[in-house]
């Protein structure tokens, strides 16, 4: 049974992800692990910035930080991601059996309104 998300760790979720600059540096994490000093020449911005949105991220749970020397090397957890798409699944299942349904409206209708092909044939 999916692990079910408390209402505390779903907004830490969605407050990281609704960010922007957030999902684009998840999205570069994706290629490997990262320095700050990697990701802020990446997106044009200072460190401190990025250290910011890490700092978000790594709360929420998508990030994880080791320390390398002198560096710190942020990668992606996939665990909350996971958990966030069974949280997800329920809805996905809700909007998919009303899609199903207007589209077989939609057929019927289609059926209901096609051209009579007699009438073509004369």
């Amino acid at each position: 049974m999916p692990r079910r998300l408390k209402d505390s760790e779903l907004d830490r979720l969605f407050a990281a992800l609704a960010n922007p600059t957030r999902r684009d540096i998840l999205d570069a994490l994706l290629d490997g692990e990262r320095t700050v000093t990697e990701l802020a020449a990446d997106f044009d911005m200072s460190r401190p910035s990025v250290s910011e949105h890490l700092a978000a991220l790594r709360e929420s749970g998508l990030v994880t930080e080791r320390p390398a020397g002198r560096h710190r090397i942020y990668a992606v957890t996939a665990g909350p991601l996971g958990d966030l798409a069974d949280w997800l699944t329920p809805y996905e299942r809700f909007w998919r059996e009303r899609l199903s349904g207007l589209g077989a409206v939609l057929d019927r209708m289609d059926d209901d309104h096609a051209p009579d092909t007699k009438d073509d044939a004369r």
